[in-house]
């Protein structure tokens, strides 16, 4: 199948060929011609997929054939993306598709001037890209109404969970007209989803291209059983032996991301790092910097496990293990993208073999062991006390078993923020921007 039996417009067939993007992934070929009809979309795949043109497609297909203006401090379409890079990113490839064309696409994220962004807005736009925290804040300063909004994009609204978007989701759900057409991609199905999809999706068609959680084929996976103490030591072995590739480094904290990255800089690694902590001027340079490749090696918090497609990347790195399983599965997607072939070296400790079993049964494989030995139960520490619950975690044995169950819901959210606030108690602290 290519593009042209998918019924787009001839315009965008021949942008996407002067791309070199000739023939639709799995996930476009499915979702597409159902979104063409006007049907609402559920469609679940692994990120680096492209998923990004099979909802941006057939809006833009529908949009260019518009010819009204847009009403002022207006959106005719409307993408929610849960991180700044994500949302970013999206723009960029919708204005590459959509080039030469009346369509405008206006971005909306936190860490940029708001009054700015409100400006953009007063004429109104073709397509909003946006955080739900900064349209929110949008929203509040009458800067924008979400009144004509004909078509909607909630893109990785599992991430946007994670995030604790829910209030926020809920609200924006409140202010969009009935009568729209809506699209949902997510690459993990948390059991929260159900309550988003009734809220948003008017009877969609589901396209799935495979299981919530299983990873890319073309993805090597490997563990190296290690203490913590030695971590930064083996990390840095394995990052010599390519040094001229691009790798992805993903840790928990932004404290912790910082100080490893200035460790790599002493050894001599061409290095950068984004997370909550950096302003988006500096998180803008060290992805255009690692895309050129004058930076070799980013560290990075959950900030960029969504919305960095560098097909380029090699390998990625879990220097630590996420809390949240599903965010494996994200983090290892920043590889082997557009149909290449990459690697995803994870470093366990034995404080993280609960998070190993989690991400595991998520999987639903075994992660093939590249050094050390799996940690027995007496080797793991004990977890302090909290809420009532304390003692070492139970994990039952060795190995877990094969397609057992899905992520553990009482795990922890990871304790990197990724410059957006969790969710608070009812009348504490500010809503994030995003």
């Amino acid at each position: 199948m290519d593009f042209d039996m998918l019924g787009l417009a001839p315009r965008l067939i021949n942008k996407l060929a002067d791309l070199g993007i000739t023939e639709p992934t799995p996930i476009q070929s499915q979702a597409i011609p159902h979104a063409m009809n006007g049907r609402d979309v559920m469609g679940l795949a692994q990120t680096g997929t492209g998923k990004t043109a099979a909802f941006g497609l057939p809006m833009l297909d529908a949009l260019m054939k518009v010819s009204e203006k847009s009403i002022p401090k207006s959106a005719r379409a409307l993408i929610l993306a849960p991180t700044r890079e994500l949302a970013k990113q999206i723009s960029e490839s919708l204005y590459a598709f959509s080039e030469g064309t009346h369509i405008k696409t206006v971005l909306v994220v936190g860490g940029a001037g708001i009054v700015g962004q409100a400006k953009k807005l007063e004429r109104g736009t073709s397509i909003l890209v946006a955080t739900p925290g900064r349209l929110l804040d949008l929203i509040d300063r009458r800067a924008v109404t979400l009144a004509h909004t004909q078509f909607l994009v909630l893109d990785e609204a599992d991430q946007m969970l994670d995030l604790g978007f829910i209030h926020a989701l809920r609200r924006i759900a409140e202010m969009l007209p009935k009568e729209r057409q809506t699209m949902l991609f997510s690459a993990t199905m948390p059991k929260q989803m159900a309550e988003i999809a009734a809220s948003y999706l008017n009877n969609p068609v589901r396209v799935q291209v495979n299981p919530p959680g299983q990873t890319a084929d073309k993805i090597e996976q490997s563990i190296h059983y290690v203490s913590k103490a030695a971590k930064t030591d083996l990390l840095v072995d394995l990052l010599d032996t390519h040094r001229d590739e691009l790798a992805l480094v993903f840790g928990r904290t932004k404290h912790g991301m910082e100080k490893l990255s200035r460790q790599l800089e002493q050894k001599g690694f061409a290095v950068a790092s984004i997370h909550g902590n950096k302003s988006q001027g500096q998180r803008d340079r060290a992805i255009k910097d690692f895309k050129a490749g004058t930076v070799r090696v980013l560290v990075a918090t959950d900030v960029a496990a969504r919305g960095l497609d560098i097909p380029d990347v090699r390998y990625v790195y879990n220097y630590e293990l996420p809390n949240v399983p599903d965010q494996y599965v994200h983090r290892i997607g920043r590889t082997a993208r557009a149909g290449k072939d990459g690697q995803a070296i994870a470093l366990c400790a034995p404080d993280e073999m609960g998070e190993l079993i989690d991400i595991e049964k998520t999987i639903r494989q075994e992660i093939p062991v590249a050094s050390g030995r799996r940690w027995e139960s007496s080797e793991v520490p004990a977890k302090k006390p909290s809420g009532g619950r304390g003692g070492p975690r139970r994990f039952g044995g060795n190995k877990p078993k094969s397609g057992s169950g899905n992520s553990n819901q009482n795990a922890r959210p990871s304790g990197n923020n990724n410059g957006q606030r969790r969710r608070k108690p009812q009348g504490q602290g500010k809503r994030s921007a995003a």
